[in-house]
């Protein structure tokens, strides 16, 4: 198998809640708040924090202070992945397109 870090990224980026993250990230350049990532990917505060703080370790993003609140950016790293995963989601999303299409196709 691979080293506990592969594990991590694909424990991490399975699942619905962090992908969403990313891709909310990499829309528009300005740095988010926490507040906005939980608000746009329907997540509790303390979730996202949780998972941002495990894309932080991960050099995903990084975080910035201003006055008492923490901006996040993602690195350009963290953009490269983003944008690989929009372009899986695509995929995904054209793949299911395609099968209805063939389900709702008259038969012969």
């Amino acid at each position: 198998m691979g080293n506990g870090k592969q594990n991590i990224f694909k424990e991490l980026f399975l699942q619905n809640k962090p992908a969403e993250m990313l891709v909310f990230l990499k829309k528009g350049k300005d740095p988010k708040y926490a507040t906005q990532v939980s608000k746009a990917v329907d997540c509790t505060y303390s979730h996202t924090i949780k998972v941002l703080d495990i894309f932080e370790k991960l050099g995903i993003v990084e975080f910035t202070k201003k006055g008492r609140i923490k901006l996040i950016k993602l690195t350009s790293y963290g953009e490269d992945i983003a944008h690989d995963l929009e372009g899986l989601i695509r995929k995904f999303e054209r793949a299911s397109q395609e099968k209805r299409k063939k389900k709702e196709e008259p038969k012969k």
